[in-house]
């Protein structure tokens, strides 16, 4: 039945589309004040052929003369003309201006985001994208809201170009993402490295293109009892466009210009690899364009995306010892910065209402392949003899000398396919029941490759190896009934649900050249990225039911109470049972109270419980293997590690919304959330512990590491959003100011019993280092401030972003817990090796000219002061530094160690 549904929605996707000789419409969208409208709709009566307005209220539509056109925004009256009359449509304010209106959330009527009981941001793309440097999706929305955080990770063995994000605090796979209210899947990858996600797997959004996207959604507020267990930070709902008749092509540009730290201004110190003045060069690529589908509204909207971005060179250039932030040359790594990365994709979104009927076919669907490369740690000869070959002049290409030092600097590749499918059908069934049905798709798979590389146990004579990789796959059925009842109070919504998730998780090997020992003198494996083993091969599945209640009761014309209850059962975790009640109360007309309180669940993922690899670690300046091991396996066990068991979360939150006169939009929204038993990756275990010698020295490994439950936490907090928007005589006033605080206190570290006896297995399993680590998943504070300006054809705008301070501990040079580091002038004397980046603001300046109704070009500067981390090394002990996370002078924290980037973008409507 399934395969006979899917062939009747693929037929129906691929109806002929019948051509119209038509004609292109001009006109603008104002106020009574004669100001252009944003993102007013535009769509031709009883076609669904439409359009929306750009940011001066101008618009065009392929349609005849004797159609007649529905135009409508938010906060203004909808008003219907005739074509021949649209070059000057003027809406009418309505009695209640206010703001977007949303539908994360609930699953009754869509309320506007300043009714809301919990908060919900709306990020209209087509706003935020084009003013920036910024050219994925991750990094914009990272920059126009207040909780939501990403950084940009380096030499971190695929992170680089899997940008994990985050809400509150949390850790990505507890954010759930959807793609028009349906399920997105995760990626296949599991994070190792880096400041934020360590130990987690997220979902990818760069993979989705974003000249797909209409808006963004994202409601901060626990949701497992709506949408699923792993929504305890919140919910991200990608809303695509549904625009027909017009081809908009944006394009852009950007690149790093960093006198500072760019190794190409120290060419002379010979020391470390680098680009050009200007590097880091990005160019993009995104297309929309949609057709009307029959009569009714129909439509199929097509998207794609084109993105290459080089890499980027950063070193601390200054190596006088004697000066304030003067470090030594870095040999542990000569080749730090972003990894480049080339990816595209396309995306569809489709909708066939039947004639005649309520129903309507509809499905979407997106493919985006990547591919990338990135420098791992320098491999030096005097050092490290046994990770280079015998003969290693026959590589002179590879292999470069300096000051009598041969090296070579592995390079880490990825091949990332991802893919996606979603088909339904919807329509009203009996007295007004709203039903949907449908089925969602999605595989990610993750190929390691390394290049110009050695296996140094095999010979110099093989330099590129295919490393093996993991795949994800997850396919969701779901089905949802709704009915509004009016009669009931001021206003009854019912909504129940059924849903059917499975999921499965595969890890394949590399070739044997990758992983193998070919000479007992010397390393294992390919250096940079050892392949996966048969051993490590796994292919787990789990599937689980859902099912849900929901409902919203306007109790009067002011109070509104939300109350939804979920049960899921686990194949593998058993049953579990998630509630939330949520409520919104109008103090006066514009001045609401709103707060909630939910608990939340999530079992650990396929990834988690399943993933296993050899990888290559540096502490104090040492390079050796650590053996991830699953769970299950004899290793996890002989440490005494736990079998995984699910997280338990409770969220609260109490906020406002007000308006105080119609420009300004204000709201305020404390949190409180606790967690049991999180899923974290732990410290790493060597020989120390009797029962992993033997098995260590097996594996050829000098460290194991595992999931488990290690730890509880709270994270409370306060989102701050003021939003004002002023249009008068041609000319518009934007100003925007966001703001996150957030603490994360780390209640309980979960020792097992078997490694409590001593106080360095205590710090093994969950060390100070690695608690330090998931503090710093969010700066305590966060602020940003846009300022934009319009007048005429032109827009001029400034956004400032402020990031708090984080503290981060190396690995310690000594190797011993807590981390220490010997004085350069006191070799007895240590000290801890705490690394402070103090707070910073990034201040960045744009403008955009409208050269004529069809184009539009925006140009400026990202970090125009060039404002860069604190060096990541302890005062007093330079000698000691490049011991973080990155083997760099800075840790991956939020603000990038990038610096200044350039950009000019255009963006065209035909």
């Amino acid at each position: 039945m399934k395969k006979q549904l899917l062939y009747v929605l693929m037929w129906a996707f691929m109806l002929p589309i019948t051509a119209f000789s038509q004609n292109i419409i001009k006109g603008k969208v104002v106020t009574s004040k004669g100001e252009g409208i944003i993102a007013a709709s535009v769509k031709e009566k009883g076609t669904g052929k439409g359009t929306i307005t750009d940011q001066n209220g101008d618009f065009q539509i392929s349609v005849s003369n004797e159609a007649a056109l529905v135009i409508s925004a938010i906060g203004y009256e909808t008003k219907e003309v005739a074509a021949a009359m649209a070059s000057s449509i003027t809406l009418t304010e309505g009695s209640q201006n206010l703001g977007d209106f949303v539908v994360v959330g609930t699953r009754g009527k869509g309320r506007s985001s300043m009714l809301t009981p919990v908060p919900v941001d709306v990020i209209k793309i087509n706003q935020v994208n084009m003013p920036t440097a910024k050219m994925d999706l991750t990094s914009i929305l990272n920059s126009a809201s207040p909780s939501f955080n990403f950084n940009k990770q380096s030499g971190s063995d695929g992170a680089d170009q899997i940008d994990l994000a985050t809400l509150r605090g949390l850790g990505p796979d507890q954010t759930l993402v959807l793609v028009n209210g349906k399920r997105r899947h995760q990626t296949a990858f599991v994070a190792v490295f880096g400041t934020r996600g360590r130990g987690n797997s997220g979902t990818d959004l760069n993979a989705i293109p974003e000249s797909s996207i209409d808006r963004v959604e994202i409601l901060r507020d626990g949701a497992s009892a709506q949408y699923g267990s792993d929504a305890i930070a919140g919910v991200i709902n990608l809303i695509l466009k549904k625009d027909v008749g017009v081809l908009t092509v944006n394009t852009g540009y950007s690149g790093y210009y960093d006198p500072r730290n760019n190794t190409y201004y120290a060419k002379e110190l010979g020391q470390y690899r680098h680009g050009g003045a200007i590097d880091g060069n990005a160019f993009s690529l995104g297309t929309n364009y949609g057709v009307a589908l029959g009569k009714n509204n129909g439509f199929i909207n097509f998207s794609g995306n084109f993105f290459a971005n080089g890499k980027t060179f950063r070193q601390n250039l200054n190596t006088d010892l004697s000066t304030k932030d003067g470090l030594p040359i870095n040999t542990v790594r000569r080749s730090t910065g972003d990894g480049s990365v080339t990816s595209g994709g396309l995306m569809y979104n489709m909708e066939l209402p039947i004639a005649h009927t309520k129903t309507v076919i509809y499905s979407f669907g997106s493919g985006n392949i990547k591919a990338s490369d990135a420098y791992a740690y320098t491999r030096n000869l005097s050092d490290r003899p046994e990770r280079f070959p015998d003969g290693v002049t026959v590589n002179p290409i590879l292999q470069t000398t300096i000051d009598g030092e041969t090296y070579f600097d592995p390079i880490i590749q990825t091949k990332i396919q991802d893919l996606s499918f979603a088909a339904g059908v919807k329509g009203v069934w009996g007295q007004d029941w709203n039903w949907d049905l449908s089925n969602t798709l999605g595989r990610n798979n993750f190929h390691f490759y390394g290049d110009q590389t050695f296996n140094a146990s095999l010979g110099p004579d093989q330099t590129h190896f295919d490393d093996g990789g993991f795949s994800f796959l997850q396919n969701t059925v779901n089905f949802n009934l709704s009915k509004a009842i009016p009669d009931v109070a001021s206003g009854l919504n019912l909504a129940f649900g059924l849903e059917h998730r499975y999921e499965n998780y595969q890890i394949y090997a590399g070739e044997e050249a990758s992983y193998s020992n070919y000479n007992p003198n010397k390393a294992t494996g390919a250096q940079g990225f050892p392949g996966y083993q048969p051993a490590d091969e796994v292919d787990a599945s789990r599937s689980n039911v859902a099912a849900y209640v929901d409902a919203e009761l306007d109790a009067t014309d002011k109070w509104l109470i939300g109350v939804a209850v979920r049960a899921e059962n686990y194949s593998d975790f058993g049953f579990t049972s998630n509630y939330k009640f949520a409520t919104r109360y109008k103090l006066t007309n514009n001045f609401n109270i709103r707060g909630s309180v939910s608990t939340g669940f999530r079992a650990p993922s396929l990834q988690q419980i399943n993933f296993s690899n050899t990888f290559t670690n540096v502490q104090g300046g040492n390079v050796f293997e650590v053996k991830i091991a699953p769970n299950y396996s004899p290793i996890t066990k002989a440490a005494g590690i736990p079998d995984l068991k699910q997280e338990k979360s409770v969220n609260a939150s109490l906020g406002f919304s007000w308006k105080p006169v119609p420009e300004i939009n204000v709201t305020l929204d404390g949190y409180r959330i606790n967690i049991k038993d999180r899923v974290v990756l732990s410290g790493q275990f060597d020989e120390s512990i009797p029962a992993l010698k033997p098995i260590l020295n097996q594996l050829n490994v000098a460290q194991a590491q595992f999931f488990a439950n290690a730890v509880n936490t709270t994270n409370y907090g306060l989102d701050l959003v003021v939003d004002y928007t002023k249009r008068f005589d041609h000319q518009s006033i934007k100003v925007l100011f966001t703001g996150n605080l957030n603490h994360l206190n780390i209640d309980k570290i979960n020792i097992p019993n078997a490694l409590n006896g001593s106080y360095e297995n205590q710090q093994a399993f969950f060390s100070d280092r690695e608690q330090a680590y998931i503090k710093a998943s969010a700066p305590p504070v966060k602020l940003g401030l846009n300022l934009d300006y319009g007048f005429g054809n032109w827009m001029v705008g400034t956004h400032f972003l402020y990031y708090g301070k984080i503290s981060i501990l190396g690995y310690g040079y000594e190797n011993t817990y807590p981390p220490l580091v010997a004085l350069d002038n006191d070799p007895a004397t240590t000290v801890l090796e705490q690394f402070n980046y103090s707070g910073k603001m990034v201040t960045d300046l744009y403008g955009s000219y409208k050269v004529s109704k069809r184009m539009t070009v925006f140009f400026g500067v990202d970090n125009v002061f060039n404002v860069h981390p604190d060096y990541g090394y302890v005062q007093g002990a330079k000698l000691s530094a490049y011991d973080g996370e990155t083997g760099g002078a800075w840790d991956a924290v939020q603000m990038g160690f990038n610096g200044r980037r350039l950009f000019t973008k255009l963006a065209f409507n035909f």
